[in-house]
Parts: C-alpha cells; sequence; structure tokens
C-alpha cells in the first residue's frame, strides 16, 4: 500500500535520526509513525548517529528530507557540521529539519547555519507534515524541467 502521496504523486521519503549521545527515542519513534500514517516512506537510523553517517545514509537512500531529534543541548554543534557536509556533498537541497529540545534562541543561528526548519515541543503533526509537503514540493518543482 502506497499510502497518500505529494502533488506530484512520489511518495515522500525522509530519514530520521537522532545525532550524537542523544538516545531519547519516544518522541522522535512519534514522528516516525505520524509521518508514515501521513503516507510517508520513513528510513528510521536510531540513536547515536554522527554527522557523517546521517549524511552517507541520507544520500544512499535518496531521501527528500532529513529529520534529526536533538534533546542532549548538541544541536548547536553537531547539527551545522551535517549541514556543512551536506553542502560540500552537493546535497544542500535536501532540507534538514530538527525537533526537539532546542531554546528560542538557538533556533536563528540554526537556520542562518542551513536548518529548513526547528520544530520544539508543542508542534503538531500538521505542522511538521505540512511544513514537509511544502519543502518537498519546492524543492522537486525547483528540480524539473520547466513544462515538464
Amino acid at each position: 500500500m502506497a499510502g497518500k502521496v505529494s502533488d506530484d504523486k512520489q511518495q515522500i521519503k525522509v530519514l530520521l535520526t537522532k545525532i550524537g549521545l542523544d538516545g531519547h527515542t519516544r518522541g522522535i519513534k512519534a514522528v516516525a509513525a505520524m509521518l508514515r500514517d501521513a503516507g510517508m516512506e520513513v528510513v528510521y537510523l536510531g540513536h547515536f548517529q554522527t554527522p557523517d553517517g546521517i549524511l552517507k545514509s541520507a544520500l544512499q537512500e535518496d531521501v527528500d528530507v532529513i529529520g534529526v531529534s536533538c534533546l542532549t543541548g548538541e544541536h548547536l554543534t553537531l547539527v551545522p557540521k551535517l549541514a556543512r557536509l551536506a553542502q560540500a556533498n552537493k546535497a544542500e537541497g535536501i532540507p534538514i529539519v530538527v525537533g526537539g529540545v532546542v531554546p528560542d534562541e538557538d533556533i536563528g543561528p540554526l537556520k542562518a547555519m542551513g536548518v529548513a526548519e526547528v520544530f520544539t515541543p508543542g508542534a503538531t503533526s500538521d505542522q511538521i507534515i505540512g511544513f514537509i509537503r511544502d519543502a518537498v514540493g519546492q524543492r522537486r518543482r525547483a528540480k524539473s524541467p520547466p513544462g515538464g
């Protein structure tokens, strides 16, 4: 069963992972189930992942979005490294979204470093799903040739 698909009829593929020493998986597993229920394919790497490993997996799996969860405070160190690696490896077009306990004052710097969006506790499923669908739709339209 393919489930619901995006506007261009191709299923959205999202990589979800915990970065660094964060082993708290309850929230990201709930997000994975929510995205699957919304018709997206989810590749879940689990916890204790490095920026290098995350990017390699994202490229190997040919994902549309990279979703990173961080509850340990390492988001200003490890997520920018992931964004730099994505740029260096011609994968900067893959939106990186961050979820977790991120102080409000860290959201702007993360976005300036290449993060597409940050979802903090209290973000709704509609906000997360809507953002991913919009971001992937924009990326796919930008990649498709004019008139086709």
